[in-house]
């Protein structure tokens, strides 16, 4: 791999667009355990160099020049200021909103142009995804002038907010006396948690985009909280998100995370390391006992076990081995650059556990029992585990990101599939300020074949996790003409429909399906969708549904986690058992396209 190439499948291009799908599927994953995406290096390169310029360097200044605390190179004299912890985590907040931080760029599927985010949100015509119908003034998909003034009236309060000096504050005064910069004004924080709500009864995409469900309760600790229960509820915030991520991993999803993570990252220069993340390469590419070791121990119970201590330790030494151990963790996971390159957050949530476990530490009255009233503890600590609860019983209603599933391989997902030249249907889309990413990538020079080739990368990257060999299982069974179609990844579909997507299915379900057809009118057998959802914690089987985006929904059934699991990605055994729970009388067959 060179800085400029990359290591492309060793394919003839035409040739291999006319092998069969589970062929190529089986060329493509092997190609994937070696090199990942292939990826020339100027791509992470590019990732680097946004992470290092725009969000350190631009936040760390902006928040110490606006705050009095000296020179932003004088690490020594901000890194436990308490505003500017605050300022940073609203700088996060204000660059994910905008549509720079997560799912940005060629890694998350954005080619030309690699913002999605304020391209979509601040556009009138755009389609919108609200999360419950059932709430007043939501109605109908697509995003109003209002829409937009509630998105860009979120973004400016979070700037006025970040740009404006602390103010004195009594509480902070009384644990801190020599503390001269204050915080962050709490009726700056007014705004901005009423709009992050609008914004997202208006369109969750915007609120998920954000990421409320972290970064809403933090806002909220800082504009009501005083500064001992904030620093207290803070770090019960950022354990019930490395503890529900942890416990989301038990089950038999994550252990396929890792091989094909490992795979894909540009730090990891050794075939044979990547290699022996699976049991028998080439013969059989599921996860080895490696994979299972560095899922389990170096994933779930680092996950669990150190949030814990962390928690609750006042003895130093083990305080700060702890808080190595996370910050190692955070590191280690942006050095993979995972498809949804969640890169500012990791760095973010690397510095949180050094503010506030060793800037604050239990031992010097910030512990779980330091808060006040005692009862406020408990009330704090039910209200983050609630919807991260709900979500893992019934991750039907909860999107997967407030179920803290970050990483846990459980997620909903989708597969399309269109019929010869259906796909084009979706450049008609109007207001969107986007191509298919086929398109896009022919329009950066790549030849028709290769920009095939390589958005077919991305489904056989879905084939190497559980979920994958189920909707796979769904198309095969259910599409007698699936090789005459066109196959695509949802998530990655769904970033040029709605400009961001953070491998959450509920951003691409019936909803958006329907929100499109509207639009483009499809015929019947078009353009089928096979969706899966979540697996609830309870439960041995997801549940999926075929969609024609022209007829609805029209099969519903399950398959076995268990049977995904054990399948190879190319399916050499066949699709796996699937039971039909229900289907639409009129939709006998699906491969035929009406008219």
């Amino acid at each position: 791999m060179g800085f400029k190439t990359g290591d492309f499948p060793p394919v003839d291009p035409e040739t291999f667009l006319r092998e069969p799908l589970f062929e190529r599927t089986k060329r493509l994953a092997l190609h994937w355990v070696e090199y990942g995406f292939g990826s020339p290096k100027m791509i992470p390169a590019t990732y680097v160099v946004k992470l290092l310029f725009l969000y350190v360097l631009g936040g760390v200044v902006l928040a110490t020049a606006t705050s009095g605390v000296g020179a932003f190179w004088n690490v020594a004299a901000w890194w436990n200021e308490p505003v500017v912890y605050q300022k940073l985590v609203l700088w996060t907040v204000l660059l994910e909103t905008i549509g720079v931080a997560g799912s940005w760029g060629p890694i998350a599927g954005k080619f030309k142009p690699m913002t999605g985010g304020v391209l979509f949100w601040a556009r009138p015509g755009t389609i919108r995804l609200r999360p419950w119908k059932r709430v007043p003034f939501t109605s109908g998909d697509r995003r109003t002038a209002v829409d937009v003034l509630l998105y860009l009236a979120f973004l400016a309060s979070l700037l006025v907010a970040i740009v404006l000096p602390g103010v004195p504050s009594a509480s902070l005064s009384a644990v801190l006396p020599d503390n001269t910069t204050g915080l962050v004004d709490g009726g700056l924080l007014i705004a901005p948690i009423v709009l992050y709500v609008l914004n997202g009864l208006r369109d969750k995409t915007i609120f998920l985009a954000a990421r409320g469900e972290q970064y809403l309760p933090a806002l909220v600790f800082f504009a009501f909280l005083p500064f001992t229960n904030m620093i207290i509820a803070a770090k019960l915030l950022i354990c019930a998100v490395w503890i529900g991520a942890g416990v989301s991993k038990f089950g038999k999803h994550f252990t396929n995370v890792v091989p094909p993570m490992v795979s894909n990252s540009p730090c990891v220069p050794f075939k044979w390391l990547k290699r022996a993340h699976y049991r028998d390469f080439p013969r059989d590419i599921r996860p080895s006992k490696l994979a299972s070791f560095m899922a389990h121990v170096g994933g779930t119970t680092v996950e669990i076990i150190t949030p814990l201590v962390l928690l609750f330790s006042t003895d130093r030494w083990l305080t700060l081995a702890g808080v190595a151990l996370m910050v190692v963790f955070h590191l280690f996971i942006t050095s993979t650059f995972p498809l949804a390159v969640p890169l500012e957050w990791n760095i973010l949530f690397g510095y949180l556990a050094i503010f506030l476990f060793v800037g604050f530490p239990a031992s010097a009255g910030y512990g779980v029992t330091d808060m006040t009233p005692g009862w406020l503890a408990i009330a704090v600590a039910a209200a983050l585990v609630f919807f991260p609860v709900l979500g893992n019983l019934r991750p039907d209603l909860v999107s997967f990101l407030p179920s803290m599933r970050q990483y846990a391989g459980n997620w909903a997902s989708a597969l399309w599939a269109f019929a010869p030249g259906a796909e084009e249907k979706l450049n008609t889309l109007p207001h969107r300020p986007t191509k298919n990413q086929v398109d896009q990538l022919q329009a950066m020079g790549y030849p028709a074949a290769i920009a095939e080739i390589t958005m077919q990368q991305t489904i056989a990257w879905r084939s190497m996790h559980s979920q994958g060999r189920g909707l796979f299982s769904v198309l095969a069974e259910k599409l007698p003409d699936l090789e005459t179609r066109t196959v695509r990844e949802g998530e990655f579909g769904c970033n040029s429909l709605i400009g961001f997507n953070f491998g959450d299915g509920h951003l691409h379900n019936a909803d958006l399906v329907a929100a499109v057809q509207k639009r483009v009118r499809f015929a019947p057998g078009e353009w089928i969708v096979v969706w899966v959802e979540s697996q609830a914690i309870h439960s041995r089987v997801q549940h999926y549904q075929v969609i024609d985006a022209a007829l609805g929904v029209i099969e519903r059934g399950y398959w076995k986690v268990a049977d995904a699991v054990a399948a190879q990605p190319w399916l050499p055994d066949g699709p796996i058992p699937l039971t039909v729970t229900w289907t639409r009388d009129s939709a006998k067959t699906y491969s035929t396209v009406e008219g």
